[in-house]
């Protein structure tokens, strides 16, 4: 009955509109027609009923309709009652005339409700007539009972039709179409109790040929369990081919109240719920913020230290190792971070929209974890770490210059030892005492293409020293051994030096005395040619066979053979002179030694040399083939990401549409995004080969990897923030009631003065407020700039102006409307129970109440 009571408290005056048919009595209570006998039955018992239900609140109650009323004190109770308003003091006198007064008291309160009664005068109640009291009854509670009834728009008899249809539909052989016949057999009734109170009757039971015990059953559950009053027999509904409308409008009417109660206390716990729920979330994204906030921040404290660390090593190795540990820093444990950090700032984007959403002050983050706090430590974690990679890239470079100088001046030693590797013996050998004047000149020749050798080794010889003096400037670890093998090759190449010199001086002399033998020996050839020749012509005459066959043939051999001795003498004397130069060549061997071999060896120098060198230079050519794959994918990769940032940029800009097509686009975006990381990943990979390969420097594109790493971490923050920019735009439409179209307006007026790409300067925004019909002030112009700019950072955000536009029509539960909904929780109490708050909410909402609120003190 609380509906009833709550409602009569309305004090406006409500105007009826006298064409309805059931605010005009006179239709119904036509003074000269009498009433069904049956009907009037039903009357008296459901109004009487009706009337106590209020009655008893007062401590009193009617037993005949037509005679307690008679007097008009009862029937001012019953109006305060139902009303909450106090009547005039009653008359107390019990003459006709004090009696008339009071009721005609009664009857002005009822007109002054806006109610026109129509033939129902102060004498007919007085003298108790039966028809006209009941017409006041039933004028009394469509008034106060069924006129405020109001469902999808339409009220009184239709709204409460509606209201029972509507509670009704899903029930088996119910169809309620009207107040009398739809509820003969009782399961109208029973369906609205097991509707709001399943626990109170099993539905699934009942028979529809069991009418009188369908209406016993609803009739007592009713009175036991929801304080609904017994206002009709079974037996009358029954057995009245038509009941009365009136009397089952009036019973029906009690079940809306007693539901719609129930409903409102719903309403209002599920408001509380809300709020607590809103509460109970942001202090958990609050929680969430400190935590994360403080992981973020230890892991930079530790971070730091190791990235400040610039202890060298002398190896490769080490550094290496360095520079791998570095490279899992960067790949395994800084992304989670920067996941993390980005989170960070969106949890805390997202929390402070809730919080203006829900009319709460701005969360505040315990001392040095302020989003400010956590991106200066984080520019301070990338600066370090910015440093220790050049550190690293320098201590490499520096330890692959040393490793490269030492294994050049390894190579370059190895390379002049192995080339004078025997020269020494080679320079002191004395071959050029038996040798003949060809293999002289030949080692003569020999010997001046090795000072040519020589003198080009010099310049290696320079270089090894010039090697071994940076490797001491540059710290080298192994500088003392490196000292040790530069001086020894130092000190062979100046003993070579004399080595040389002497065999040259030891070859141009006895070339001198070869150039005197060959001299002879030349006019020795000179003059043993002819003679051989002479001897080979005679021995071929001796030995020519003789054919004659005449005396004179015979005759002119003969003659040729004396002609022939006669020479021999000075063939002898020629021979003699021969013999004497060689004679002369062995005199001048034995007086200097020299051993003399019969002929003129001479040598070659053989190719096998050159072809070997030649071989060695040609395996350093395929070196440098990496770097040309990196560059040409850095040179796609890098303004594939520039051309992605600025796409970004304009989609909040330039997308039309509503804000889920706006977010549907930008969740494109970034699928897109994400399905080209394997391209970043492919980059890393060249980049990594080309650093082991210890080749850190590329002619063929401007992009470095930290280039596009820093770019892709950009472009995913970008997109991320921009996705909750959007985001906050739809909780912001959501919450604050704002159509699409507003929406487009107010980005419409924002694009049109944006000249920073998502900001404003003051300037653009004043020009903007006045634009859409603002008439600003300095000192409302400044006020506004505080809510708009509450850090002072010199721009307007899109947020902030949507924030700024929506904020004065925002359809937020303010802290009126939570108190009235604990005040109704609380039976209009000025405080409320534990037991009350457990039992309205859900556990979790209830304990959270309780923790938070304070013990009532009166």
């Amino acid at each position: 009955m609380m509906a009833v009571e709550t409602q009569a408290q309305y004090t406006t005056s409500y105007m009826m509109n006298e064409e309805h048919q059931y605010m005009t009595p006179e239709d119904e209570w036509d003074r000269d027609l009498l009433l069904d006998p049956a009907w009037e039955k039903q009357q008296r018992k459901t109004f009487t009923a009706w009337c106590n239900s209020h009655l008893r609140k007062a401590g009193t109650q009617i037993e005949n309709i037509e005679d307690d009323f008679r007097n008009g004190l009862k029937l001012m109770l019953l109006l305060e009652v139902i009303s909450g308003e106090r009547l005039p003091k009653p008359d107390k006198g019990k003459m006709r005339f004090h009696k008339i007064a009071n009721v005609n008291k009664a009857l002005d309160f009822i007109c002054s409700k806006g109610v026109k009664l129509v033939s129902i005068g102060a004498e007919e109640i007085v003298d108790g007539n039966t028809k006209m009291t009941l017409g006041m009854i039933w004028t009394i509670i469509l008034r106060f009972a069924i006129q405020d009834i109001s469902v999808e728009e339409t009220s009184a008899k239709e709204g409460l039709l509606l209201w029972c249809q509507r509670k009704t539909a899903p029930y088996r052989n119910v169809n309620v179409q009207n107040f009398h016949i739809s509820w003969k057999d009782g399961l109208a009734l029973c369906a609205l109790i097991h509707r709001h109170r399943p626990d109170l009757i099993d539905y699934s039971k009942l028979k529809k040929d069991d009418p009188i015990g369908n209406l016993n059953t609803a009739f007592e559950v009713a009175e036991k369990y929801l304080d609904i009053p017994k206002m009709l027999d079974a037996e009358d509904i029954v057995n009245t081919p038509k009941p009365d409308e009136k009397a089952i409008m009036t019973y029906v009417s009690c079940f809306y109240h007693a539901f719609a109660g129930a409903e409102q206390a719903e309403t209002a716990a599920n408001r509380i719920c809300k709020v607590l729920a809103v509460n109970q979330e942001n202090e958990k994204l609050m929680e969430e913020y400190e935590k994360l906030a403080s992981e973020l921040l230890e892991w930079i404290r530790k971070t730091i230290p190791w990235l400040e660390n610039r202890t060298a090593e002398h190896h490769m190795r080490a550094m290496q190792q360095k520079l791998e540990d570095f490279r899992d820093y960067r790949r395994v444990h800084k992304p989670p971070r920067v996941q993390e950090k980005c989170q960070l700032e969106i949890n805390f984007n997202t929390l402070q929209t809730k919080l203006r959403l829900s009319n709460r002050p701005a969360f505040m983050p315990s001392e040095g974890k302020m989003v400010s706090d956590i991106a200066n430590a984080w520019k301070g974690l990338e600066q370090v770490e910015k440093g220790y990679e050049e550190w690293l890239l320098t201590e490499i470079r520096r330890l692959e210059r040393l490793d490269h100088l030492a294994e050049k001046f390894k190579q370059k030693c190895s390379l002049h030892q192995s080339w004078t590797s025997g020269k020494e013996e080679l320079l002191s050998m004395k071959d050029y005492e038996s040798a003949s004047l060809m293999e002289i000149r030949a080692l003569m020749r020999k010997h001046e293409a090795f000072e040519s050798d020589l003198a080009a080794h010099q310049d290696r010889v320079e270089q090894i020293a010039a090697i071994a003096q940076e490797l001491n400037e540059l710290d080298y670890h192994d500088a003392s051994s490196v000292n040790t093998r530069c001086q020894g090759i130092c000190d062979q190449w100046d003993n070579l030096g004399t080595l040389t010199q002497k065999r040259r001086d030891s070859l141009e002399r006895v070339e001198k005395l070869w150039e005197t033998i060959d001299q002879l020996y030349l006019e020795f050839a000179k003059r043993a040619a002819p003679f051989n020749n002479w001897m080979d012509g005679a021995m071929e005459d001796l030995q020519d066979m003789f054919i004659v066959h005449s005396t004179e043939e015979i005759h002119s051999l003969i003659t040729a053979h004396d002609q022939f001795k006669a020479t021999l003498p000075e063939a002898d004397k020629e021979r003699m002179a021969t013999m004497g130069i060689q004679s002369e060549i062995v005199k001048i061997a034995q007086t200097y030694g020299i051993k003399l071999s019969g002929v003129n060896p001479y040598t070659n120098l053989s190719p096998q040399d050159i072809t070997n060198k030649w071989e060695t230079v040609k395996h350093l050519v395929p070196l440098r083939d990496q770097m040309r794959q990196f560059a040409a994918q850095a040179n796609i990769i890098g303004p594939w990401i520039q051309t992605k940032m600025e796409e970004i940029g304009h989609v909040s800009v330039d997308i039309a549409g509503s804000l889920e097509e706006q977010m549907n686009s930008l969740k494109q975006y970034e699928q897109n995004i994400i399905n080209y990381k394997c391209n970043i990943d492919k980059l890393e990979g060249d980049h990594q080969l080309s650093q082991e390969s210890l080749i850190f420097d590329n002619k063929h594109t401007n992009y470095t990897m930290e280039h596009i790493r820093v770019g892709w971490e950009q472009l995913l923050t970008t997109i991320a923030r921009t996705i909750n920019e959007v985001e906050n735009q739809i909780l912001t439409r959501d919450a604050k009631g704002i159509s699409q179209e507003q929406l487009n307006e107010f980005r419409a007026s924002f694009n049109h003065f944006d000249r920073r790409n998502g900001m404003m300067d003051p300037d653009d925004f004043r020009a903007c407020l006045i634009s859409m019909g603002y008439d600003l002030g300095e000192v409302e112009f400044a006020r506004i700039m505080t809510l708009v700019d509450s850090n002072n950072t010199g721009v307007v955000t899109f947020q902030a102006f949507i924030d700024f536009m929506t904020r004065e029509t925002a359809e937020t539960d303010t802290a009126d409307q939570v108190m009235a909904s604990f005040k109704i929780l609380a039976s209009d109490k000025s405080y409320i129970t534990v037991d009350e708050l457990r039992r309205e909410l859900p556990p979790e909402q209830a304990e959270y109440c309780i923790s938070r609120m304070t013990r009532y003190t009166e």
